[in-house]
């Protein structure tokens, strides 16, 4: 029972508001000008049934066209996923060697300097280098 209070609510309300809004002058005049082309497409479709048979073919085939176009899509997206899942375990070896060759090559580079730093030696220069009276 309470289906139907809805149900008539619903249709109520929306009498009521397509009532309110033909109370603007532009609504009503819009509202008229396409009610006048639907009345007129109506009496020519009725009298030319091939043309509207042409129309909706033409309209269909669009849809067709669109619904092939997306298929070939969807399919070739499908397909590059496919592809990255396959190439997914290898990219992801191929990071972690590479990282590891950077980190055995970064202590490797560690133990080089190091061992340069411990036989490089300041050069002594000589004491009339230090001489204060040509600072001043």
């Amino acid at each position: 029972m309470s289906e139907s209070k809805f149900v008539k609510g619903m249709i109520v309300g929306a009498i009521t508001g397509a009532g309110l809004s033909l109370l603007d002058r532009a609504t009503r005049e819009d509202v008229k000008y396409k009610l006048k082309n639907v009345s007129y497409d109506v009496k020519y479709y009725s009298k030319n049934r091939e043309d509207l048979k042409l129309k909706i073919q033409e309209t269909a085939d669009k849809f067709q066209t669109v619904y092939n176009q997306f298929t070939q899509d969807a399919q070739y997206i499908t397909g590059k996923v496919e592809e990255i899942k396959t190439l997914s375990p290898q990219v992801k070896t191929l990071v972690t060697d590479t990282k590891d060759a950077f980190v055995q090559s970064k202590e490797e580079y560690k133990t080089i300097v190091k061992n340069e730093e411990d036989d490089f030696e300041m050069p002594v220069l000589p004491e009339h280098v230090y001489d204060e009276k040509k600072f001043s």
